[in-house]
């Protein structure tokens, strides 16, 4: 299809991928409003994807305790497990590659959510952000501080989903540590405010996310198991401060020694002018985590053909990962190839129900027919 360094086959772990893009996970609200069973839909959705050279999966909660969000998926019982095998035999019948993303949405997750019980967190700050409710969103409110024994059963969690993952037919997965979620509410020092063996240090306040890697490890073999990253800026709680990016090297360089798949790294979101991240901005972040991790590692946010092919080529990635333009182009491989005009996404569509907006966007070649 093309000698670009985004197009050359790599070895990922036990994975061989035929080229170098990678779906990455999206939150698109369409499991089961009340079980959390992915649907053959998704099934449908995904499949549209598979010429990916690897699809992870949207984030899919560990347990009834991780779950937050609205109409999104699990992977703690025998029915979601049923229902992400009609996912994975579809991708596979499409000749595509698919990891899981486990996740547990700790303090963003509502009340309401929760049959009306707290969400639980490493200690009870308010993350003055949005919930996602079936109602719409909401703001979050201030969780309970979860007990040494809720931190192990959700350690044995993310076991069990892993164990789950690989029952459902994924070809491995991934532990979301990124974005505003229970592991990184653990990782900076302002939402974790415990004096015991989870909080204080930044040794102690990674622990969980080490005891859940190597959980994970016991049940699915290291060269399938991916970690998602990378140093936070947000607003409230969760803002910038002179530890978040020593816990991320730490995080890094720790994670570089368990043999992993993959790392996925997110480039900066919002805007670092001013912060002690503003050296990683743009490119900055993947030269200055590329050398804390020697396998292979997945860059995303804000790439193009150009830009993949840079990086890789530079050595500042392995791989590269597409978001939102996979939403409006499910042939995305065969339109960064050619060259095609990449589709809009319809924004209303997004976060919805049904086929529209999901599974109705046609590709490139077959809208060059009609």
């Amino acid at each position: 299809m093309s000698v670009q360094p985004l197009f050359t086959p790599v070895r990922m772990g036990d994975l061989d991928l035929p080229n170098r893009i990678v779906m990455a996970p999206l939150t698109r609200m369409r499991a089961g409003s009340l079980d959390h069973v992915p649907t053959a839909l998704q099934a449908e959705y995904y499949a549209q994807r598979a010429s990916a050279g690897l699809i992870v999966a949207e984030a899919t909660a560990i347990s009834a305790d991780g779950f937050g969000y609205a109409d999104t998926p699990g992977l703690w019982n025998a029915d979601q497990v049923r229902g992400w095998r009609l996912v994975t035999d579809a991708v596979h019948a499409a000749g595509g590659r698919i990891i899981a993303q486990l996740w547990h949405t700790g303090a963003i997750a509502h009340p309401d959510m929760r049959g009306g019980s707290q969400p639980v967190s490493a200690s009870d700050v308010d993350l003055l952000h949005e919930s996602v409710t079936a109602s719409g969103r909401k703001p979050t409110v201030a969780p309970r501080p979860m007990t040494i024994a809720e931190i192990r059963q959700t350690v044995a969690d993310y076991a069990r989903a892993a164990r789950n993952a690989m029952e459902a037919g994924f070809d491995g997965l991934e532990i979301l540590a990124a974005y505003l979620y229970l592991i990184p509410q653990f990782l900076n020092r302002v939402t974790n405010r415990r004096t015991d063996e989870y909080g204080g240090s930044i040794e102690n306040r990674a622990r969980i996310l080490f005891e859940v890697v190597e959980a994970v490890l016991k049940e699915v073999d290291a060269s399938r198991v991916g970690v998602k990253i990378n140093p936070m800026h947000e607003s409230g709680p969760m803002a910038v401060n002179d530890e978040t990016l020593p816990i991320t090297e730490y995080a890094v360089r720790k994670l570089d020694s368990y043999g992993l798949s993959h790392l996925l790294m997110m480039g900066n979101t919002t805007d670092f002018t001013g912060t002690p991240l503003e050296p990683l901005t743009g490119d900055g972040m993947f030269r200055h985590f590329r050398p804390l991790f020697h396998g292979k590692l997945i860059a995303s946010v804000g790439m193009t053909t150009e830009r993949g092919n840079r990086l890789i080529a530079e050595g500042l990635a392995d791989l590269v990962a597409f978001g939102r333009p996979y939403i409006a182009n499910p042939d995305l491989v065969e339109r960064l190839a050619t060259g095609a005009p990449l589709a809009e996404v319809d924004w209303p569509t997004v976060y919805a129900s049904g086929p529209r907006g999901y599974t109705d966007y046609p590709a490139f070649r077959r809208m060059a027919a009609e």
